[in-house]
């Protein structure tokens, strides 16, 4: 017995719009490729490459020394730490190296596997033992504060210090989560990340940034040293939306630990940070972490790092020295400090 199929046609005007909509699609995308093409010829590397279990990590590694790393968080590079001039000043006494976290920069991130915080703590830790770094004092900014987490809950860290500067350490509902999550999603994710968000993200960057930074300016020579074309490309889209989606989950697994961390910790954020609540992550953690000690920046951001390198330098310089760690009976006097530099103003000029 035959089967027979009304077929349904559609209108000519929808046709229409179909056929519309998938060639400025298609143009879209190659736009959106040519710009990051240019981008990477724009802006090539600025230092070496460590090739871990398959993965290519990109990094900076300046002056001798103590071993200094840095990770950079979301929606930058480690050009950051460029600009805001945290590598000149450790390089006089240290062996910096900044890394470009997994899917950042050069860094490359791919697909065959999830990249949490911990497997990139892991993928780091890897490339430290391959280029000769043991003992270092590891510093992260936002995002690269839950990397640096990572490393420091491994049962086999051997670190001599943690600095986190507005770091996120606690789980909490973020509307920005749910923002970026669709960019990160397989097929729909791809779609959106060679057509609608880059073309949003070119518009908001400066707007973003700008709130980093504030109640700061943004520097001036900010989107020379920290490439806006390179944040804006597909596989720096797609690593930003990922880390945004597994930072919940992260910040919930590793507050479990903080009573378990033994090296010395130093907590910088600044007063008016409007992307990370600093009472309810910094203060908080440095309320649990009985050793830690902790620096609020007043009229500072986000960006703390821009505000107060010297004080971040400084606690580095005493981790090294064996100065830093506050046993718990002398919780007061990084108390005092807090509290002495909450009265007093800070700005770039006088950091």
């Amino acid at each position: 017995m035959r089967r027979s199929f009304n077929r349904v046609a559609l209108p000519r005007k929808t046709l229409g719009a179909l056929a519309a909509a998938a060639t400025a699609a298609a143009i879209s995308a190659l736009w959106v490729e040519h710009r990051a093409r240019k981008a990477e010829r724009d802006d090539p590397p600025v230092g070496r490459f460590v090739e871990v279990d398959g993965v290519a990590v990109h990094y900076v590694d300046k002056g001798t020394g103590p071993a200094v790393v840095l990770l950079h968080g979301n929606a930058v590079l480690l050009q950051d730490f460029i600009a805001c001039g945290l590598i000149d000043r450790l390089a006089k006494r240290y062996r910096v190296i900044a890394f470009d976290r997994p899917g950042f920069g050069y860094s490359g991130r791919p697909r065959d596997r999830l990249w949490t915080a911990t497997a990139q703590a892991a993928l780091i830790r890897q490339a430290l033992v391959q280029i000769g770094v043991d003992q270092p004092v590891v510093l992260g900014h936002s995002w690269g504060t839950l990397v640096a987490l990572g490393m420091a809950a491994d049962a086999a860290a051997d670190l001599r210090g943690l600095v986190l500067i507005s770091g996120y350490y606690f789980p909490t509902a973020r509307a920005d989560v749910a923002l970026a999550a669709p960019a990160a999603l397989p097929v729909m994710g791809d779609v959106l990340r060679y057509t609608v968000t880059p073309l949003t993200g070119r518009v908001m960057l400066k707007r973003t940034v700008q709130a980093m930074f504030s109640p700061l300016p943004t520097p001036a020579d900010f989107f020379n040293i920290v490439s806006r074309e390179m944040i804006l490309r597909p596989v720096q889209i797609k690593a930003e939306a990922e880390d945004a989606a597994f930072m919940i989950p992260a910040a919930a697994r590793f507050s479990a630990v903080y009573l378990e961390l033994k090296m010395p910790i130093s907590i910088f954020a600044g007063q008016d940070d409007k992307v990370i609540d600093p009472q309810a992550n910094s203060v908080r953690l440095h309320r649990e972490i009985a050793h830690s000690t902790l620096f609020i920046a007043r009229r500072a951001g986000h960006m703390v790092h821009y505000a107060v390198p010297a004080r971040i330098v400084e606690a580095i310089d005493l981790m090294s020295a064996g100065q830093q760690s506050v046993e718990p009976g002398d919780r007061q006097a990084a108390s005092d400090e807090t509290s002495a530099a909450e009265r007093s103003p800070v700005t770039p000029a006088e950091a």
